[in-house]
Formats: structure tokens, sequence, C-alpha cells
């Protein structure tokens, strides 16, 4: 399958792109850029793509450049590069180590780091007019602080064609995200912002998209009359991890299934676009969450719980009241669950099951589609006789197809088998492939901005309910497969 349509210019009125000269973090001082983005970075770089980017980071921390240079050190040797890598023109071509160790190099020594507040008058406009255009800015900030430091700027502070990177979550509810949307308005057009979802690798999607509509064997059975349920889950084997400070304000709803779950909801229920240009594909996902919603009785559409202490690999996880930073009165979840409705033709009627959880038993990261059983299966037949199920997995991607055979030695006995893929994997870092996007004008991993708000309003009603204590904090412990009251996925 090609994908040259998704680099495609979003109209002939749409301001001309402009290659990024200058990466921008904001910051840059703080865990998600030394873990995450600095890895993804160097092994693009590695890969042969972003080598005449300048890097600059700012943060609030006064950190000297032999500081800076520290961080660079360690986290691009924390990205070794892949065997091989995609060109745009999809040959499999072979790095040169020495090539990629060069450029990485000459990236990290030419690096500056700034101490500033970004959210002070002036000074981040300052700071961009330093800078070679255009510019990318990456906001791995709190939402409430990138709000101000956008809110501060002018347009006329942005060199030509910059683009804004917004980390999740986009806004803290439905309200705040619109007004962040209004903010960003006013800088750059809706194609230069990227709202980051680094869950949805550009594989990942390329692989749903494949899986579904390139096969005559799935695409007219894909629907209410063939499907009875659709179970997503992304379940961790991760506790708290000294993330209170993001985590007990956000929870499990928040965290996952509102800035990710119902993105891939959205790819699983889509009709098919008529091109993999990203206006087309972003066009079709909003419409799918346009005709979401969560019933209304949360008592049975949703459910919540926490862990107690408990044992993970021998390690011992204490209560999550009792983690360093949390604040019991919160109530904050830890597993969530709900249960959206997609009101139109083709899904009328199927449940889309989402749950998300920390310091569970095992690690899950994976869509299930449960078929409706056979109309009829002719006496004769014994044992086993469960419906078709497929499972998508992600990060690794795999394909899982559970099917009823007839089994050995008996031939009317039916036995479960499972027929397996591994699907085409990225040789980038999740980062890596947000970052490829941003510096080369791709929009498609992005999430748009009346998406962002529909996410809210679908989750907002359960955030209040929840609240308001309709719906019980049940708990399981730690190591568990979650909550032995409720319904296993």
């Amino acid at each position: 399958m090609t994908t040259h349509a998704i680099d495609e210019p979003v109209s002939e009125s749409a301001p001309k792109y402009r290659r990024i000269q200058t990466l921008l973090i904001l910051g840059a001082s703080g865990d998600l850029t030394g873990r995450l983005l600095l890895p993804g970075l160097a092994r693009l770089i590695r890969h042969g793509r972003a080598r005449d980017i300048t890097l600059v980071g700012a943060g609030s921390d006064d950190w000297s450049p032999d500081q800076w240079q520290d961080r660079l050190h360690t986290s691009f040797a924390d990205a070794p590069s892949s065997s091989s890598i995609n060109d745009h023109d999809g040959a499999r071509q072979r790095p040169s180590p020495a090539d990629g160790e060069s450029a990485v190099e000459s990236i990290r020594s030419a690096s500056t780091y700034h101490q500033l507040d970004v959210t002070a008058l002036g000074t981040l406009a300052a700071l961009l007019a330093q800078l070679e255009g255009p510019v990318a800015i990456y906001f791995a900030l709190p939402p409430a602080v990138s709000e101000k430091a956008c809110s501060v700027l002018k347009p006329g502070d942005l060199p030509e064609g910059s683009r804004l990177v917004m980390e999740k979550p986009f806004g803290t509810d439905r309200a705040s995200a619109h007004h962040l949307n209004s903010v960003l308005s006013r800088l750059v057009p809706e194609d230069h912002v990227h709202r980051v979802d680094h869950f949805l690798g550009k594989a990942t999607v390329l692989n749903i998209l494949g899986l579904r509509f390139a096969n005559r064997l799935l695409e007219p059975v894909w629907n209410n009359l063939h499907i009875e349920s659709v179970d997503i889950i992304f379940d961790e084997d991760l506790a708290l991890e000294n993330r209170a400070r993001y985590y007990d304000n956000a929870g499990a709803l928040k965290d996952m299934i509102q800035s990710h779950l119902l993105q891939v909801m959205a790819l699983i229920a889509m009709n098919a676009p008529s091109t993999l240009h990203e206006r087309d594909l972003r066009d079709h996902i909003g419409t799918v969450l346009r005709a979401s919603s969560v019933d209304q009785d949360f008592r049975s559409s949703t459910r919540r719980a926490r862990y107690t202490a408990g044992s993970i690999d021998g390690r011992q996880v204490p209560d999550y009241v009792a983690e360093a930073g949390v604040e019991p009165t919160r109530n904050t979840e830890t597993l969530a669950e709900i249960v959206v409705s997609i009101s139109n033709e083709r899904w009328a009627g199927v449940p889309f099951r989402l749950r998300s959880g920390k310091a569970l038993g095992k690690k899950r990261k994976e869509a299930v589609i449960n078929f409706k059983p056979v109309n009829h299966l002719p006496l004769g037949f014994t044992g086993q006789d469960a419906p078709t199920r497929l499972r998508i997995g992600f990060g690794p991607d795999t394909l899982k197809l559970d099917l009823d055979v007839n089994g050995p030695g008996d031939v009317f006995c039916l036995d479960r088998t499972t027929l397996e893929a591994e699907l085409n994997a990225s040789d980038l870092l999740p980062y890596g492939e947000v970052l490829d996007g941003v510096l080369t004008g791709d929009p498609t991993l992005s999430v748009r901005g009346d998406t962002a708000e529909d996410c809210w309003r679908i989750v907002e009603p359960v955030l209040a309910a929840w609240q308001a204590d309709e719906v019980p904090m049940d708990e399981y412990p730690a190591g568990s497969d979650g909550c032995d009251s409720w319904e296993p996925i």
C-alpha cells in the first residue's frame, strides 16, 4: 500500500509548507524530553532523517551548557539505530552507522539550552526571534502551562511556516480544549498544529486500515449484522512510577481512554476514506466520534477502580492512595471502563467497550472484534462452539484470528485454533514517528482540533457522574487481572 498521498498539502489554498529548520523543545529539562523525545529524535537522525535541523532546548531549570550536553549524550545513547529503514519511496535501505553517528554528534554539539519562563510576556517571542525559521515548537509541558505560553504569543512572533506541537491531554475539559483551539488558530493554520497521539504510530494506523479495507473477507462483515461487540484494551503492568503530579490529576479515563482509545475506536469503526490523504482520513475519524456517546445509565455503562497493595513480578506495589504525591480525596481511578455507542447505520446496537488500567498482572494492548455466532450449526458437532474473534495487537502490531475447527481424533468435535501473523512494524520509536510527521509536514498522526473537543464531549458526562459518586469506586490488588466483580474481557 503506498502512502504518498498523506504528504500532499491539505488544499491548494492552504499555506505552502516549508521544511522545519529549528526544533525548539519547551520543557527540555523534564522527564518527557529525556525519556522519550530525545531518543526518538536520535533514532530519526540515525535513519537519515532530520539531519539538517538545529535543536534548541528551553526550560525553567537553570542548566549549564554542560548539563544540557550531558542530557543529550545520555538520551541519544538510549536510541541505537535498527538494522534498516523505509525511505519515502518504500525501498529498504541500510543506513550507514558512521554517517548516522556523525549526524547525531553534529546536532548534539551545536545544540543550545536557554532558561526562560515561557509564560512571561515577551520571553518566548524573544527566543524565537533568534532562531532560524520555520520553527517547530514542542510543548513538553503541562497543559495549563502550554496554554498560557501560547496565549502570550502573537502571530508575528512566529517565523512563517512554524508548527506548534501539543502534548496530551489537550486541555483539561471540552471548554478548555475549545479555548486552546481558539488560541492556536490565531497563531498558525490548523494543519500546522500537531496534537500528539504517540499511541497510534503511522505503521499501526496503516496496519488497521490495510486490514480493514484491503480484505474482502472482512469488509463485508464489518458491521452490526455480523459483529456482536468490540473491546479495546490497554492494560499496563506499570504502577504510578513517580508520576503522581500528572496522573493523580488525570486518572485512567483522561490519561488513556479520552486521549488514545477513542482514536483507536474511530479507526476501527470508520467507513473507507477515498484516499489516505490526512484530510480524508481525519474527516472520517471525526464522523465516527461525532456519532459516539456513552449511555446515561452510568452505573451500567461505566466502571472505575483503583489498585490496592500487591505484587507484580516479585515487585511490591503499595496501595495507590499510599503512593508518594497522591491526594486520596481526589478519588482518582487507576482502572477505567466505558461502553461507547456509535449511532450510525453500520454500528447501531454494537457496544464498543474501552478499558485501560495500571498495575495489572499482565500487559495487554489490543482490539478484539467479537463476531456473532453462526445462524445455524448442524446437529452432530460437539465440543467447543465459540464465536469467531479477531484480535489486533498494538506494539508490536499483531493479528490473531480465533476459529473453531474440526479437532484431531474425533472429527465431529470442534476445537479452538488461532491463526497468527505479525504485522509491519516501524523502524522508528513512537516519538520518532511523531517528530518525523512534524518535520516533514505530515499531520496524519496528530489529532484535529474538532476531534479533540469531541473526545472531551464523550467522556465529560462520565467524569461528572464519577465526581458525583454515582458510580462506585471498586478495588483490585496490584498484579491481579482486575476486579473480580467485573465482567471479564
